[in-house]
């Protein structure tokens, strides 16, 4: 096995429905221990929107969006980081060590990785609306996970950050692992989705585009860029602006795309965005 200090670093952020199936989320793990069995520096950063939602009906607790953002409360944050930290990454950390990976549960939080300063909805009219602890990411400290992947674990990080208010904050999971990338220069970010990357026309399979430069990218917002796909392509220009070599969207439900993706740098079923 080669050394994981020698192989290209990857940040794969892992989300959505694909979370929801366990077949499917195991097939997943296990290309990721091949991958980093073969040397490569893996970084798993996960959101988990359906357990949060499962987590705070079961509290009780009733959820507002603002402008797509969700709305967190202090009581909303308890039960919010129950659910990223407590379910979906204990879940991850479990299986990955069953499949004879060793990985280390973190958010955030750990090592002051992600500190975090308070987020505002501003709506077109520049009015300010207080969405309670939703932050955004402005520092990064690597060292924790370096001295960890070094020593042979893989790091897998949930989008809760600190701050020095002493404040935790919910992020963005596309946006938390896109930041991550570029501090950590990696040479790919990896961001699974549900469907196998970036369309010209999102009701066409065959209209992917496999590969795009940034300047091109930003000309399809609002056009070609709709929904769910804004942030996740935000993402990656945070990343490659930071520093990250090359962020490419494929699809999680497709655990077999991420040896093609990683490993052969195929992008048959995937888009490769460059600066």
């Amino acid at each position: 096995m080669v050394r994981n200090d020698e192989g290209d670093l990857v940040l794969i952020k892992y989300g959505g429905n694909a979370m929801l199936n366990d077949q499917l989320t195991e097939h997943l793990l296990k290309k990721v221990i091949q991958l980093s069995d073969k040397g490569f520096r893996i970084v798993l950063v996960h959101g988990g929107g359906p357990f949060i939602k499962e987590n705070l009906e079961r509290a009780g607790i009733d959820t507002e969006f603002v402008g797509g953002h969700r709305k967190t409360t202090p009581e909303a944050m308890k039960y919010i980081e129950m659910a990223l930290k407590g379910e979906v990454n204990s879940r991850l950390i479990r299986l990955i060590n069953k499949l004879g990976g060793k990985a280390v549960g973190l958010s955030g939080k750990d090592g002051k990785i992600a500190q975090a300063i308070k987020r505002y909805f501003v709506d077109e009219t520049g009015k300010k609306t207080d969405i309670g602890q939703v932050g955004d990411v402005v520092e990064v400290d690597t060292s924790l996970i370096f001295t960890l992947l070094e020593n042979g674990y893989l790091p897998v990080i949930t989008s809760v950050a600190w701050s020095k208010e002493g404040i935790d904050y919910n992020v963005n999971a596309d946006m938390f692992a896109g930041f991550l990338a570029g501090k950590l220069n990696a040479s790919q970010f990896v961001l699974l989705t549900d469907v196998d990357g970036l369309m010209k026309n999102p009701d066409d399979e065959k209209s992917l585009i496999q590969s795009i430069t940034l300047q091109k990218l930003d000309d399809l917002t609002g056009t070609t860029i709709k929904g769910g796909m804004i942030p996740k392509t935000e993402a990656c220009k945070v990343a490659l602006e930071l520093g990250a070599k090359s962020a490419i969207i494929t699809n999680g439900t497709k655990p077999e795309l991420l040896t093609e993706v990683i490993e052969k740098k195929q992008y048959s079923f995937a888009t490769k965005i460059t600066l």
